[in-house]
């Protein structure tokens, strides 16, 4: 399944995993980006999205990898915490038409934060990826040997945003 929309601590974590950044760094990006009209709030505790921000996504999937990577449905999201801060909606690319990376006019790690914001918001939209799993016991003896693999066999949500790695087309 797609992992959820940024809040604050899950980009500053991505930030730091994926781009290198310090943590105070990724917020620095974010309040650029921000004040530059690019995503919504940085500081927010919440997973939910707007119905704009869901509808921004699934036109942006559709658009780009066709409507049988679109989820089902639209995916709402809450947080899981007591007294969490859900003033504001989860960091997202601002607006209700979503620009693609290459659009935003800004290079190095703005463009890489940027990035990293869409493709994650694109994502939590997305059909869930589909893996064929494999085992394999050969006994010899007293021995016994096992082999264990997978394959994609419909990448999903994988084909734009790969948590824990930087590189999704590699990790497919």
């Amino acid at each position: 399944h797609p992992t959820k929309p940024f809040i604050t601590s899950s980009l500053q974590m991505e930030g730091i995993r994926k781009l290198g950044l310090s943590a105070r760094n990724t917020m620095r990006i974010a309040q650029k980006l921000y004040e530059e009209g690019l995503i919504t709030y940085m500081r927010t505790d919440s997973p939910n999205l707007s119905k704009e921000a869901v509808n921004g996504a699934r036109a942006s999937v559709e658009k780009l990898y066709g409507k049988d990577y679109l989820s089902d449905k639209p995916r709402n999201y809450s947080a899981k915490q007591k007294g969490a801060q859900e003033a504001h909606e989860a960091i997202r690319p601002a607006g209700s038409e979503f620009k693609h990376p290459d659009e935003i006019g800004m290079d190095g790690k703005e463009k890489a934060l940027y990035e990293l914001i869409w493709k994650r918001t694109l994502a939590c939209q997305m059909k869930e990826a589909t893996k064929a799993n494999m085992s394999i016991k050969i006994n010899a003896d007293d021995c016994e040997f096992t082999a264990n693999g997978s394959r994609i066999v419909f990448p999903g949500f994988l084909r734009v945003y790969v948590e824990g790695s930087d590189d999704p087309d590699k990790a497919l």
